[in-house]
């Protein structure tokens, strides 16, 4: 990434910032909610979350400084909705809890909050709601990191997955290779094929999901040789890359063929491709073919590969 980059997404990010608290009021909360800071009113939704809680975790929890946590606990104690006392299994450990009033400070809290979100989300139909839904999650995944085994599945597809596939295709490809849409339409002319000939036994294909979302994709199809099964449309995101995802696709498309009888599976590609040339070849493919091609915008190598099955 080159610093004129790297500047256009740091000024994207400022930008939902700048957003985002607009819209979540903490820029503007009125009247209503100025009896309690943000601070303060995330410290009472983390207590009303448990019985009692260690000031040390508490202060872990919420990423809060040992002074600047101790004057928020004085303000909230001295307004009679908390209690800090020793622990008496370690008397230099301090515990925090909620009093009644501060139990009834948060429910308060809580329902205003909901009110106001809910208020929110009614001002879009159901379908932008799921996109917002699903964007907010994306973004809470990036950010806490992904999981240290994530699930990774591969299913049969089901509607709204071809389109999905023509899209992530024309999409991806676009971006990191400066694909034009003659690439995209060659996609949709290959899923358009898969569909019509959705009831032929020689032919399947295959999603991948991670933690339940797409990520990856690849059909096996006949070629104009009944003996010959063709291996189509392989994609991986880049949010599974790394996961296995590719050579678990390509494995799944081999045996395939190799279970429905064809005596080779061939495939075409480019040389740019170089993640999944290795996948190819560690498969059992072998290169059979080259030649120079324009078709999709840049100057690219067309490869032929073949597995003798």
């Amino acid at each position: 990434m080159n610093d004129t980059q790297l500047a256009d997404r740091v000024a994207t990010v400022r930008a939902f910032n700048r957003l985002y608290t607009g819209v979540i009021g903490v820029l503007d909360e009125g009247p209503a909610d100025a009896e309690y800071s943000l601070s303060e009113a995330r410290v009472l939704f983390e207590l009303a979350q448990h019985d009692q809680v260690y000031v040390v975790d508490l202060r872990k929890q919420l990423d809060l400084d040992a002074g600047y946590a101790s004057r928020l606990l004085t303000r909230l104690e001295s307004r009679g909705l908390v209690v800090r006392e020793r622990c008496d299994e370690d008397g230099r450990r301090q515990l925090v809890r909620l009093t009644p009033a501060g139990t009834d400070a948060f429910a308060m809290l809580n329902e205003r909050s909901s009110q106001r979100i809910g208020g929110l989300l009614e001002q879009f139909p159901d379908e932008d709601q799921r996109r917002l839904l699903d964007a907010m999650d994306t973004i809470a995944g990036v950010v806490r990191g992904r999981p240290t085994a994530p699930s990774l599945v591969l299913r049969f597809p089901r509607p709204g997955d071809l389109g999905w596939v023509v899209h992530r295709h024309g999409a991806l490809y676009a971006r990191e290779y400066g694909f034009n849409d003659q690439f995209e339409a060659l996609t949709a002319r290959v899923v358009a094929d898969f569909a019509d000939r959705r009831d032929d036994p020689g032919q399947a294909g295959w999603i991948a999901e991670v933690d339940g979302e797409r990520v990856g994709s690849v059909f096996c199809m006949r070629a104009e040789d009944p003996q010959v099964a063709k291996l189509r449309l392989l994609l991986v995101e880049p949010s599974a890359r790394g996961l296995g995802a590719g050579k678990r696709l390509v494995g799944e498309c081999v045996g395939f063929a190799r279970a429905t009888g064809y005596a080779a599976m061939e495939l075409w590609t480019v040389s740019v491709l170089t993640a999944a040339r290795d996948i190819y070849r560690k498969n059992g493919f072998r290169l059979v073919g080259e030649e120079p091609t324009e078709n999709f915008g840049p100057k690219l190598i067309g490869e032929t590969w073949r597995l003798e099955l």
